[in-house]
Formats: structure tokens, sequence, C-alpha cells
């Protein structure tokens, strides 16, 4: 009995030592998987926060908007200034924020100029910064 069970062991451990998986999916899913990495890679916003600072109804609503946020970029410049139209409103927002807490710091520092509040919206986020991981040989000056 002990030299049969030996010898089963020994047949199932060879057996499972050659065994080869084999995943077999439905060609649904892959299809979903792949237009879902294509969807991504077309949408270039993250959900964040921008600085909502007027929203517009009525007949000039459009021509009010437009002119607050020309009035922003002149102060500001290097943020941008966003007009969306959310029926029946035009709305100004301003910023790509990742936090509420760097919307909250740009809201305190708008607050005396421009009334607003912050809003969680998608935003575009800055391409991170290359980094230098190795100096040029030429620059490293080792000769």
């Amino acid at each position: 009995m002990k030299k049969t069970l030996i010898l089963l062991s020994v047949l199932i451990l060879g057996a499972a030592l050659q065994a080869q998986v084999r995943v077999v999916g439905d060609v649904a899913v892959e299809q979903m998987v792949e237009k879902h990495i294509e969807l991504n890679n077309k949408v270039k916003t993250i959900p964040g926060y921008r600085v909502q600072i007027g929203s517009f109804s009525g007949t000039s609503s459009k021509a009010n908007a437009f002119a607050l946020r020309d009035k922003f970029v002149e102060d500001y410049p290097e943020v941008q200034a966003y007009i969306v139209f959310d029926e029946p409103n035009f709305k100004v927002k301003v910023g790509d924020f990742r936090t509420r807490l760097e919307a909250y710091a740009f809201l305190q520092q708008i607050k005396e100029f421009y009334k607003g509040y912050i809003a969680k919206d998608n935003i575009y986020p800055e391409p991170p910064e290359q980094l230098e991981l190795a100096p040029d040989d030429e620059e490293s000056g080792d000769e």
C-alpha cells in the first residue's frame, strides 16, 4: 500500500511540474479592456478643483461671463480661466488645482478682488516635469 501511494504521489508530482496553464477568456472582455484603455488615452482630465468666480444668466449673461474672464486673465495671466455653459448659466471658473487646499489658498489670494467659491471639476493637470536622471558625459567634466 505504501509503495502504491509513493508511486501515485511521484506520478502526480511529475505531471504537475510539466503542466502548462492556459487562460481562456471571453473576447468581449478583452475588447472592453482595449476600449477602456483607448478612452483613457483620449481623456486628458483628472478630478480636481477650480474656483468659480461668476455665474450669469439672462440676456447678457454670455457677454458678462466673457468680460469677467477677460478681466481676470488681465489680472492673473498665469492662471487658466474657463467659461462653462451649464444651462441656463454661464459660469466662470479659474485654475486647475489638484487639492482643495491648493484651491483654498488661491481663493484667499484673490478674495479681495473676486468673490468666489471652490467647486469640484475635471481639471487639466500640468505635465510632470522631466527629470534628468543622469548628466551628459560632456557636462560631467570626467576626461
